[in-house]
């Protein structure tokens, strides 16, 4: 069972932070524009910035297809060679009937004509096959570079650091997955075939208009410059809108899915007609936008067919002048001539189109590129590994620096030493910098300055993967995602048996409830297990904690989503988890760290206070000022 793609796994499921939450101190409305907001990666429409770096980064991508390339650009070549000479065909059939008709030419003539319009039939019939072969190849082509692209992105995203989720909006990354891979194969194939195409077919109709009636060719061209020339007014004039378009757009997803992801908060509130409103406002944006850049783009094919339908005026005009001259054209040359000529102007339109469209494929592939690009984290240069059979759990922060903007300081000079198998609490106000703590300890984060050891070795010395492997997590917002109960509480140890999962769940006071529903175990968890109760949720996440048996286990305010009696409960299994085993329990509830090895209190990303709870109120300080203000509220 694999989790959705917006729930990206990454090494250890304890460590996740869940979907929709943001780990960080800051955090911004999804279509509120920041420095990470919507504009990120651009949006769909506008002009690539470095066009020869993307389209030569994008044809990497088709290198290794290349004798497909071939081979469809082979067929389409073919197909477009028959499609400018079959008009031949048809003006023998009608000059031949034209000749025996004004006895020009006797009526044996006309015996051959059945063999030509056979022949004809027959061209159309291979120029179908041509083209069928020719499009299935490109969309297996076009099929196969989204499925790399996806594949390369998702590994990307393996290797990106915590800082680049919790700076980069969901909405951001997925529309990346989605919209700009999507628009990328879907016009992929038809960008290469169709631009291809049309060049031959623009030279191969010109070489034949002329070869037909150099005057009527004259003629024909007299209008090129007014295609060139509506085109270019009407692109300039949409493709502004088309980039507000777009942007518009993407405020309203952003929009829908922050208001989808805390529909609660809303109804809590009642703020259903204020969000109704403000969706008014940004859908009345869009609407307005993408009438304007829809009427003026939409203008193209109707000026194209005015400019068409001149040109093919003028020349049945001379057509009929030349018709009585001293060489004169016969219906054949004429009606050939015509089917040419909009054979040619069709081309120009096509490129014309194609041209707007590549521009977008190559701004999407930007967008895509700049994601490949997003620096990754630091690999390992003094690789060791943690002695497992002999692992004590010993931690050591030496002079540890950390902030999360380079102007404003959260940790400085940090030093803290935590013996193996202690129980360590860590309280302080809001901001105080705990969970900051953690996250250095996990390596979600780097340090700025000095280092973190555990039994003896550097933490950055040591794979993440292998670092991280050592540690368990229970976060106070639970992660669990769509699969059966099992699946979830199995999801760190893949080759767990039932009675194991079994047996963790009873440990965590969660068997009763899961044998109680209709499939047990088996029973599947809906969209962020919308079908179990936040109690029920943070139980199942303690159970995978215990089944995964970290060497060092983390807990924030992990029992503060349950009830007294059921805290109770867990307070019981997390206290035999963490026996003998280093723990760091980040505690609002002071109650519940009454018992804690050392309790750390932090302020302002320094250790302010430590000892035991005893010594802590027999200081009076700090401690002793948020356990008796808690003490009074409880009063209260």
């Amino acid at each position: 069972m694999k989790p959705k793609m917006k729930k990206i796994p990454l090494i250890n499921p304890e460590i996740i932070k869940p979907h929709g939450k943001n780990y960080s101190r800051e955090g911004n409305r999804p279509h509120q524009q920041q420095q990470h907001g919507p504009m990120m990666f651009g949006v769909p429409g506008e002009k690539p910035k470095n066009f020869r770096q993307t389209t030569k980064r994008l044809l990497n991508y088709l290198k290794p297809y290349m004798a497909s390339m071939i081979i469809m650009t082979i067929f389409s070549i073919l197909a477009t060679i028959i499609i400018v000479f079959t008009p031949l065909l048809s003006q023998y059939i009608l000059n031949t009937m034209q000749k025996v008709m004004t006895g020009s030419e006797p009526s044996s003539a006309l015996d051959l004509i059945p063999q030509v319009f056979l022949l004809l039939i027959l061209a159309y019939i291979v120029r179908f096959i041509f083209d069928l072969v020719s499009q299935l190849i490109g969309n297996k082509l076009s099929a196969t570079v989204g499925k790399n692209m996806r594949n390369d992105l998702r590994n990307k995203l393996e290797k990106c650091p915590i800082k680049f989720f919790d700076e980069t909006k969901t909405g951001n990354t997925l529309s990346t997955f989605s919209n700009d891979v999507e628009t990328i194969t879907d016009s992929l194939q038809q960008s290469i075939v169709s631009i291809l195409s049309g060049l031959l077919m623009l030279i191969g109709s010109l070489g034949m208009m002329f070869y037909i009636s150099w005057e009527l060719t004259i003629i024909a061209l007299i209008t090129l410059p007014l295609y060139i020339l509506a085109t270019t007014m009407i692109t300039k004039r949409s493709q502004p809108k088309f980039v507000k378009q777009q942007a518009e757009l993407a405020n309203l997803n952003g929009f829908i899915e922050e208001m989808f992801s805390s529909h609660k908060v809303v109804k809590l509130f009642s703020k259903e007609q204020t969000s109704y409103e403000e969706f008014q406002v940004i859908n009345e944006n869009l609407t307005e936008v993408s009438q304007g850049a829809q009427f003026i783009s939409g203008l193209i094919r109707p000026m194209m067919d005015l400019i068409s339908n001149l040109g093919y005026v003028l020349v049945v005009i001379v057509g009929g002048i030349l018709a009585g001259a001293t060489n004169p054209l016969l219906i054949g040359d004429i009606s050939t001539f015509i089917t040419l000529q909009k054979r040619f102007v069709n081309p120009i339109l096509t490129i014309a189109n194609m041209a707007n469209t590549l521009q977008s494929t190559l701004a999407a592939s930007e967008r895509v590129f700049k994601l490949l690009d997003v620096e990754e984290e630091i690999e390992e240069q003094n690789v060791d590994q943690f002695d497992y059979e002999h692992f004590k759990g010993n931690v050591e922060l030496k002079n540890v620096d950390f902030s999360y903007r380079k102007d404003q300081d959260l940790i400085k000079n940090l030093n803290l030493k935590v013996e193996a198998g202690k129980q360590i609490a860590i309280v302080g106000p809001t901001g105080a910098g705990k969970t900051t703590l953690v996250n250095l300890l996990m390596r979600f984060y780097e340090t700025d300055a000095g280092e973190i050891i555990i039994d003896g070795i550097k933490s950055t010395d040591v794979p993440r993967k292998t670092l991280r492997s050592i540690f368990g997590m229970v976060l106070q917002d639970t992660w669990l995602f769509s699969g059966t109960i099992r699946d979830n509480i199995a999801y760190g140890k893949d080759d767990a048996t039932i009675e194991e999962v079994k047996e963790v769940c009873r440990q965590a006071h969660v068997d009763h409830f899961i044998e109680t529903m209709p499939e047990g175990y088996n029973t599947v968890l809906k969209e962020d297990a919308a079908n179990i109760s936040q109690g029920q949720k943070q139980l199942l996440t303690i159970a995978r904690a215990i089944l995964f048996n970290p060497k060092i286990l983390i807990l924030d305010e992990a029992t503060s989503s349950v009830d007294t009696r059921t805290e109770a409960y867990i307070q019981n299994a997390m206290n035999f988890m963490m026996e003998d085993r280093t723990s760091f329990v980040i505690a609002h509830r002071l109650s519940t760290i009454k018992k804690a090895s050392v309790i750390l209190v932090m302020n302002n990303g320094t250790i302010v206070e430590q000892g035991t709870h005893k010594e802590l109120l027999e200081k009076n300080g700090a401690y002793a000022e948020l356990y008796n203000s808690q003490f009074v509220n409880a009063m209260i």
